[in-house]
């Protein structure tokens, strides 16, 4: 975890140096190792800085900005290649002269080598820029994921780009006007935009592409999408699972690369049990890229629908490893509005918050990263599309096993009853079938988010619906795919990995997602659905490749932890927050007898399945909008 900054002017313009400290100023949590800028001096109307924290024994050799040894390039970089054996070994088999074993040196160098290319070389989490001294262009690159966060504006002349998006706002010049069609997202609590913020102009890189600019401004594209058609196919389904166990044990092994102790998210959940009870397999067997690994649960007891302290407790005494047991985080209501105004951004809910006190933990060690569990719900679960995928297929076996497993696990008419209905679903037009889903999902005692919206934001807001991109058909090869590749191009996974990096990143903190991984995507799409959810059980073949690291309780869960609690303890202040003063203030945002409603309904438990973002959200953009930097965000800013 690193933090990086730059202002181009094409123009020539000299860069003062206070605004690169302003930048790095803004984001100083991300730079625990020190801050440092090319070049030292305003020069040729380019500037870079670069917020260092060690997180590998090789980026103990780092120093950037970076340059290439003749100077035509000058790349910032906050990133991990995971794949470093590999690329170093292809790069000195090319002859490339590496100066030393840097994360960043092999960036360069295989940018040097292959141009945009590059990227394709790459495995791990980045944002990077790389500058050309020679021809004043500019190389940018997001990870494919989009687990490092990289934010821009363009002027027209000059390029400002930073990890954060209030270092950008930071810079003198940047306007702060707001972008009415994203906070209708965010007050309706519906995540269209990838690449907007709540500012105009500013922007951030997607995921999977890079970004070109010159003095004709930025020109994006994507570098890559999973392969929709690539198939995998075993004979026996104990030869998917080990397949499975296998590219799991690589990730885990490659992302606890650290010069100190790695620290794990062990939630008794099945996802972090796994990673924790894989790094101790690793560390058992001296394949774990780090000097240890320490686990940390956080501790509900008491809590019915949160408390999974004894399936923590289960792990460790399955692994003979000890856990550290830490209590929930409630900050003071007040935090959530002063990080609000300082990030000029949604700060994080309660369910992030939460982890406060762990971060806090894994910082007074002499740990800097943390992995977690999640994304394994997204790429490893659900009993979705099992049926459709086996007709397509013809898979007649396989289509018979799983009604018999459906039957045995529910009742006849369950079973049937999927097949009959996901039968439906291929033969009624598309059109019909979203029709009825939306039929199905709406809850008629909810108002709904999009009608406490004014107007003007309502239309809005049904002009991004309408124009969102869908996915032809032909594009897929098999109907379940859809869901993975939705859940790939979620708006609101994006930002909640932007907004829980930055979380951690105030703590010194790196995190680190094995499951939110390209490889993992990949193999999630080829995967038969079959052996996601079998005999009544979730994430089947995660569970099977499991068998011997974790412990029964853990391998047969079905429940599943829900964390309302953490929401609830808040419904006071927010309560009163916003029926008050709050939504006079906002009338040209939303109606304020549906926001007593929704309270109303919430209230009466009707809604704690499901936090209440748009709640939130509400309050967090009434402080953004009030901050006391900007002149045009007073009461009612300008939404043009």
């Amino acid at each position: 975890m690193s933090g990086i900054a730059g202002i181009i002017h094409f123009d020539g313009k000299p860069v003062p140096h206070e605004e690169m400290i302003m930048m790095t100023s803004a984001m100083h949590y991300r730079g625990k190792d020190g801050t440092t800028h090319w070049p030292d001096e305003a020069s040729c109307g380019a500037a870079l800085s670069h917020c260092q924290l060690h997180s590998t024994p090789e980026s103990l050799l780092e120093r950037q900005p970076v340059s290439s040894e003749d100077g035509a390039l000058v790349m910032v970089m906050d990133g991990r290649v995971d794949n470093w054996v590999e690329l170093r070994e292809r790069l000195l088999s090319k002859g490339r002269v590496l100066r030393n074993r840097s994360d960043a040196e092999l960036v360069l160098h295989a940018y040097r080598l292959w141009g945009r290319q590059c990227l394709d070389n790459i495995d791990g989490d980045f944002a990077l820029a790389i500058w050309h001294t020679d021809s004043r262009h500019l190389f940018c690159a997001r990870d494919p994921i989009g687990n490092k966060p990289f934010h821009f504006h363009w002027s027209g002349t000059s390029l400002v780009f930073a990890s954060d998006l209030h270092a950008v706002l930071a810079v003198p010049g940047v306007p702060e006007i707001a972008n009415k069609g994203v906070l209708a997202e965010y007050l309706a609590d519906e995540w269209i935009s990838r690449t907007e913020t709540l500012w105009q102009g500013v922007n951030s890189l997607d995921a999977a592409h890079y970004m070109e600019v010159d003095a004709q401004g930025p020109k994006t594209r994507q570098y890559w999408s999973p392969d929709l058609f690539a198939t995998l196919h075993y004979a026996k389904d104990s030869d998917y699972i080990e397949h499975y166990r296998e590219l799991f044990t690589d990730i885990v092994r490659r992302q606890s690369r650290s010069q100190n102790p790695i620290s794990i998210e062990v939630s008794g959940g099945l996802d972090s049990s796994a990673i924790f009870a894989m790094a101790a397999h690793l560390d058992h067997h001296d394949q774990l890229a780090a000097p240890g690994l320490t686990g940390y649960t956080l501790n509900f007891s008491g809590d019915t629908d949160a408390d999974e302290i004894d399936y923590a407790r289960a792990v460790g005494a399955h692994l003979d490893l000890p856990i550290q047991e830490i209590e929930p985080a409630y900050p003071d209501f007040s935090s959530y509005l002063k990080r609000a105004g300082i990030y000029r951004d949604l700060p994080g809910t309660p369910n992030t918050a939460m982890f406060a006190n762990e971060l806090a933990a894994v910082q007074s060690s002499d740990s800097r990263v943390l992995l977690d569990g999640k994304g394994g719900d997204e790429w490893l679960g659900g009993r979705y599309g099992v049926y459709q995928d086996g007709l397509v297929e013809k898979d007649w076996t396989g289509l018979f096993n799983t009604v018999v497993d459906d039957i045995s696990n529910d009742s006849f008419a369950g079973g049937v009853g999927r097949l009959l209905r996901d039968i439906g679903v291929m033969t009624l037009p598309r059109i019909a079938v979203e029709q009825i889903n939306k039929i199905i999902a709406n809850k008629a005692e909810m108002p709904g988010t999009h009608q406490w919206l004014v107007q003007h934001l309502q239309d809005e807001l049904k002009q991004r619906i309408e124009n969102q991109p869908t996915i032809p058909a032909k594009k897929i090869r098999l109907p379940g795919q859809l869901r993975e590749i939705s859940l790939l191009q979620n708006a609101f996974f994006l930002k909640n990995h932007q907004v829980r990096e930055r979380y951690a990143a105030t703590f010194g903190i790196e995190t680190r997602r094995p499951y939110w991984n390209k490889a993992m995507v990949q193999l999630s799409l080829m995967l038969p659905k079959r052996l996601k959810y079998r005999q009544g059980l979730n994430k089947y073949v995660h569970r099977q490749a499991l068998q011997e690291l974790l412990p029964e309780k853990v391998l047969t869960r079905t429940t599943k932890a829900e964390f309302s609690v953490t929401f609830d303890y808040y419904t006071k202040n927010l309560r009163s927050a916003l029926t008050g003063d709050i939504p006079p203030k906002r009338h040209a945002w939303v109606h304020q007898s549906l926001v007593n409603q929704y309270f109303d309904v919430y209230d009466r438990g009707l809604e704690h399945d499901e936090p209440p973002w748009a709640l939130w959200n509400l309050l967090f953009c009434d402080v953004i909008f009030t901050s006391e930097s900007s002149d045009t965000m007073n009461c009612n800013p300008p939404l043009t």
